[in-house]
């Protein structure tokens, strides 16, 4: 309030307590951290653990999620433009293909510019979407108690349409942001308080509420049945296994073409290449922990290579290495960007080991013993987020213990 009184004296605008103008003080209050840094500061130094603040935090995790951003849109207009059949342009439709053909940039899967506009038509609207609804909320929430706006949405609107297939309906995201910001967040307390990641719970409320708009092979690939090159699936590396009739090594699937984000499925979750960017970015900045990545990593090494050496002649999914585990689905996306949220990871370096490990592992045993369900990634987060706690309660009564003796011997 004190800049905004400032402001006012310094156009020369008067101001009357309990005027009309003071009623809009909470929204100036609310909106006005967005910009700058707020008035409270801490007076000692027995609060400051380091320069890292919440503001410049939530930008390095937007800053390491651009890759997965750009692959996002080049893959989702990629795997529109392979499935298109040439013949059958003219039956295309909507605003999107206006757009593009006012732009004359056709539709050709070897041209970037094509690929990146086509799939911007998709996830563009999608964001924008999520921003407005998730900010929005967060504002009026804000206004109500009369606090500061965080920035914590920021990273969640830009991880949500990632995690989405590229034909979501508009107000299907909308609902599931306003689902997942109220009762999934604000209702614990806002930023830091929630005890599961907004972004999963919103994707979830999807997968649940509509899930013949959120499965099946159809919905990884943004183009009409209608104008489809004859007999394409856009089934998904997962989806492939799971539909095999013989061994696992007989599939016509690249293992680098995984790697880079080539395959169908949710926009910015197919480029392990990407999200091996934003990892980087966010252990050399000490955001994310690399203790919950490597031991995400060694979980799903050791479960993967268990069930490879135990094997099975029914299920192709008991011979998939390790290596495949780690680039089909949002196994990559998880491991750097959900895995990692300090808010629902534990404090306790112990902690991280063990959430690690067991998230891995899961996924691993989700995927091979669930063909139903081969994704997994989603609701093995939402779960080791309920479980946290419990970690951490264990990890702190385990140190106790361990000093509680230490003292006795002495």
């Amino acid at each position: 309030m004190r800049n905004l009184r400032a402001l006012l004296d310094r156009i020369g605008v008067p101001f009357h307590p309990g005027g009309r103008l003071e009623r809009w003080f909470p929204l100036y209050e609310a909106a006005d951290t967005f910009f700058y840094a707020p008035a409270k500061t801490t007076t000692t130094g027995a609060h400051v653990r380091d320069a890292l603040d919440l503001k410049r935090m939530m930008i390095l995790v937007v800053i390491a999620a651009l890759p997965c951003m750009f692959m996002a849109m080049y893959n989702t207009g990629l795997q529109a433009n392979l499935a298109l059949d040439p013949a059958k342009v003219a039956l295309l439709t909507g605003w999107r293909h206006d757009v593009l053909g006012l732009l004359g940039v056709g539709y050709s899967p070897a041209s970037l510019a094509a690929n990146v506009l086509h799939g911007a038509m998709y996830f563009v609207p999608l964001y924008v979407v999520t921003m407005i609804v998730g900010l929005g909320i967060e504002v009026a929430f804000a206004v109500v108690r009369k606090m500061e706006v965080n920035e914590g949405f920021f990273v969640t609107g830009a991880l949500f349409p990632l995690i989405c297939p590229p034909e979501t309906p508009l107000w299907q995201a909308a609902l599931a942001v306003a689902f997942a910001v109220v009762l999934g967040k604000e209702v614990f307390g806002g930023t830091g308080m929630n005890f599961m990641n907004p972004a999963l719970v919103a994707r979830a409320f999807l997968f649940f509420a509509y899930p013949a708009a959120m499965s099946g092979d159809k919905v990884w690939t943004a183009v009409p049945a209608a104008a489809a090159v004859d007999g394409f699936s856009g089934a998904t590396v997962l989806s492939q296994i799971r539909q095999a009739t013989g061994p696992f090594e007989q599939l016509p699937l690249n293992w680098w073409k995984a790697f880079i984000g080539l395959e169908p499925g949710s926009m910015g979750e197919t480029s392990a290449l990407a999200c091996l960017l934003g990892a980087v970015v966010l252990v050399v900045t000490g955001i994310g922990s690399w203790r919950i990545m490597l031991a995400m990593c060694l979980g799903t090494m050791g479960m993967a290579s268990l069930l490879n050496g135990i094997g099975s002649a029914t299920n192709p999914y008991f011979a998939v290495p390790f290596w495949w585990h780690m680039v089909a689905g949002g196994w990559a996306f998880a491991m750097v960007f959900m895995v990692t949220d300090p808010v629902t990871a534990p404090y306790s370096n112990a902690g991280r080991w063990a959430y690690g490990l067991l998230t891995g592992a899961l996924v691993v045993v989700i995927r091979v013993f669930n063909p139903a369900y081969p994704e997994a990634v989603m609701l093995v987060i939402l779960f080791m987020n309920v479980v946290a706690p419990f970690i951490d309660y264990v990890t702190v009564q385990a140190n106790l213990r361990r000093r509680g003796k230490r003292r006795a011997q002495t």
